[in-house]
């Protein structure tokens, strides 16, 4: 079976011509996929299916749009909102109600928060968030532990004593362009090591801002959170949840709630308006208002359409009880994997949470082209498939149903490249790229 999909690849080497990097996304490279290969673009996407340039559907069990649309692609009711306010005007010189009722909503979920702030993107709302907390610590210097984005703030920890920049906390993202005197105002921990982090708050006696992921594919142990809460109100530290990835997926909100440990500030996104651009950043009251000593502005910050999906999407999550249904499907998948697994003798890992359901093969130096090779016999029989599932209300028993008795078929392959020591002769392209590793 061969993958037909010219049109997409065509576009993408063109893109990479005068598109440094060929997207705006490192995740959406489709060298992160498979090289050469991968579909690249789409007309069309609807529920979970995808329309490539070629006419191709392919049904999407990887990604979602990189986790932005947990109610699945275009929505209808997420759509007829945003069109209304399209048609009511997007933009204008006075300010649009939604942001206001928006916020509303957005308090009475996290009653601890007093005050909200918008952006648009995950990266820009955590640079909005860690600027405020400076402004209200007074502190410049920021530890933390996970993703954060791609600001300076955060990059900074990758730069190096060594003057070539050599020293990577995390493996493929370069520091090139962050201003070598931000160099020590950044530092890492790991994620459930307190040790850590108590090690740096006795060596560093002005941090000013603590930032954690609360919750990706580690639960936290003995109190971490807890234990991180802690800490920063010993030393005056403002405590940042980034809740970009995890938040509404588990719960109505952030997943902070569930361990009933409250930030200073927390920063939503990604999950909160369904593939509408649209970031929040929420806190206490005395926090925020140290927005107001500094400058954060934006023209863009004020449409209407973003806070608008806001409402629509999380009403819509609330009333079909959006994060039951991901932990339902993706038990389905996790459980499947395993049990295919087994059937086929493949060495598996599989890690939570179900609504973010991912695998690993554990075979050393071959598993990355063992999971080049996945996609690729995933791709040949309609299904856009890589190591991770972000789960969507779109995705039902039926779907899940079709797509693991193609994984059963596609790890009967895998299994027999193993066996015959094959992997990458049967490769039609290049090994995929690895991405960045976190530090959780």
């Amino acid at each position: 079976m061969a993958i037909k999909n010219q049109k997409g690849i065509a576009l993408w080497n063109r893109a990479k011509k005068i598109i440094p990097g060929g997207s705006q996304l490192l995740s959406k490279r489709s060298e992160m996929f498979l090289p050469d290969q991968w579909p690249s673009y789409y007309k069309k996407a609807k529920g979970i299916e995808i329309l490539d340039l070629d006419g191709k559907k392919y049904m999407d069990f990887s990604i979602m749009g990189v986790g932005s649309c947990a109610l699945g692609y275009a929505d209808p009711d997420v759509n007829k909102a945003v069109k209304s306010a399209i048609d009511n005007g997007s933009m204008s010189t006075l300010n649009c109600p939604e942001e206001v009722e928006l916020a509303e909503l957005l308090i009475k979920l996290h009653p601890w928060a007093k005050m909200a702030r918008y952006a648009r993107t995950g990266g820009e709302a955590m640079a909005v968030a860690v600027r405020i907390a400076r402004a209200y610590s007074g502190k410049e210097k920021v530890v933390f532990c996970g993703y954060h984005g791609w600001s300076d703030w955060y990059l900074a920890a990758n730069l190096a004593d060594q003057k070539n920049l050599d020293g990577h906390l995390l493996p493929g993202l370069e520091p090139a362009g962050v201003p070598r005197s931000l160099r020590g105002t950044t530092l890492a921990f790991s994620y459930n090591h307190i040790d850590e982090l108590e090690k740096l708050v006795k060596e560093n006696n002005d941090i000013g801002v603590i930032v954690v992921e609360p919750f990706r594919h580690q639960q936290p142990q003995n109190d971490f959170l807890k234990k991180v809460k802690k800490i920063a109100e010993k030393i005056g530290a403002v405590l940042i949840f980034d809740e970009v990835t995890i938040a509404w997926r588990l719960n109505a909100g952030g997943v902070h709630l569930l361990y009933r440990v409250n930030p200073d500030i927390a920063v939503l996104g990604k999950a909160m308006s369904n593939g509408y651009p649209m970031a929040a950043i929420i806190g206490r009251e005395e926090v925020m208002q140290a927005a107001q000593k500094t400058f954060i502005s934006s023209t863009y910050w004020t449409e209407r359409i973003g806070p608008t999906a806001s409402l629509a999407t999380i009403k819509k999550m609330q009333k079909v009880n959006l994060p039951r249904h991901l932990k339902k499907i993706g038990k389905m998948i996790g459980d499947g994997w395993q049990k295919l697994a087994k059937k086929h003798q493949l060495k598996l890992n599989v890690i939570g949470p179900e609504a973010l359901i991912t695998f690993s093969f554990d075979y050393k130096d071959d598993s990355q082209a063992i999971r080049t090779l996945f996609t690729q016999e995933m791709l040949k029989r309609g299904f856009l498939a890589s190591s991770s599932v972000y789960v969507s209300y779109a995705h039902k028993p039926y779907h899940v149903k079709k797509y693991l008795k193609t994984v059963d078929e596609v790890f009967g392959i895998i299994k027999k490249a193993i066996s015959d020591k094959r992997i990458t002769t049967i490769l039609n392209g290049p090994v995929s790229h690895t991405g960045f590793k976190r530090l959780t």
